[in-house]
């Protein structure tokens, strides 16, 4: 099994207490709500939504994949820190055993900074390609964009 990391980082002027809740704890209500294009909804199949728990994001027909399960590993609300395990889905095709991702948002003067690591773990001798890593950087960072958007103009929202 092979092993490629990558870590991304930005910085952002929302605080971690509400881009944490908004990216992580209520991302299963706002995702859908805020990209209706892409995200059909996101159901809890397994838990309470806490360490443990399994959740299925279901894409819309305009998506390239019809859905994904994301198991949840750590989740550490005082530091603002998610790690899950992308676990099944059309994503990872028939190349990638799973996605780990730790997601951390720290504070920073002007807001915070959003560190974001991923870990594909594939199959055989199979490599990811550049071009797949940087669909994945690009749409992490579209989706991060519109929830930072939105709280932007909503202040008071998960204040």
């Amino acid at each position: 099994m092979g092993v490629t990391k990558i870590t991304q980082e930005f910085a952002s002027p929302v605080a971690p207490t509400r881009a944490f809740r908004a990216l992580i704890l209520e991302s299963n209500t706002l995702m859908p709500k805020l990209l209706p294009q892409f995200i059909k909804s996101v159901d809890l199949l397994q838990g309470d939504g806490g360490v443990g728990s399994i959740e299925q994001v279901n894409f819309t027909e305009s998506s390239h994949f019809k859905y994904m399960k994301n198991r949840i590993d750590e989740l550490d609300k005082e530091n603002f820190v998610c790690k899950y395990t992308m676990v099944e889905g059309d994503a990872l095709a028939d190349k990638i055993e799973s996605i780990a991702y730790e997601i951390k948002f720290e504070k920073s003067d002007d807001g915070c900074v959003c560190k974001m690591t991923s870990e594909y773990h594939t199959f055989g001798g199979y490599e990811v390609k550049e071009e797949e890593v940087k669909a994945g950087k690009e749409s992490a960072m579209a989706i991060y964009k519109v929830v930072e958007a939105y709280l932007l103009q909503n202040p008071n929202v998960y204040a």
